[in-house]
């Protein structure tokens, strides 16, 4: 019988979608999960303890690295949102898709109503040889989580 542990999935192989299409594999991208507001409330009458409501829900902005590409689509999308050209397009769904050792998909963080609100260049050093890297960061409304090793 497979435990637990056997189902583990490394962090090095994923993808990213955007409207069900593939937006490339990058070299890093942190989910950053959601918090939930505590509002704290002292009942009348009650001096020993504080009661603990439920808040606002907020999800930080989902931060994803890669090698500089030449290829126009992100680019794009990030453009469009600077200069302000909002449409019933600039928001978008999509998904971080993890993928096991076969390269099949295994686990799916699944976002809502993004849309990229910082670019950020690569740090150029002519005395290094490393790979020109730019971030993107995405602005969403919401992310979900779907274990497809869990049967």
């Amino acid at each position: 019988m497979a435990s637990h542990m056997d189902s583990t999935v490394g962090v090095f192989r994923f993808m990213v979608e955007l409207d069900g299409s593939s937006a490339g594999f990058f070299k890093e991208c942190n989910l950053a999960g959601w918090e939930t507001e505590v509002i704290e409330y002292r009942e009348g009458g009650d001096n020993k303890s504080v009661r603990k409501l439920l808040g606002v829900t907020r999800y930080p902005n989902i931060v994803l690295k890669r090698g500089v590409l030449f290829s126009g689509g992100l680019w794009d999308w990030a453009l469009d949102v600077a200069s302000g050209k909002v449409s019933t397009k600039t928001r978008r769904r999509g998904a971080v898709v993890m993928c096991g050792d076969d390269g099949g998909e295994v686990m799916r963080f699944s976002f809502e109503r993004a849309w990229p609100c910082r670019w950020e260049g690569p740090v150029l050093k002519a005395e290094q040889s490393e790979i020109a890297i730019e971030v993107l960061e995405l602005a969403h409304e919401g992310i979900t989580k779907r274990d497809l090793t869990v049967r």
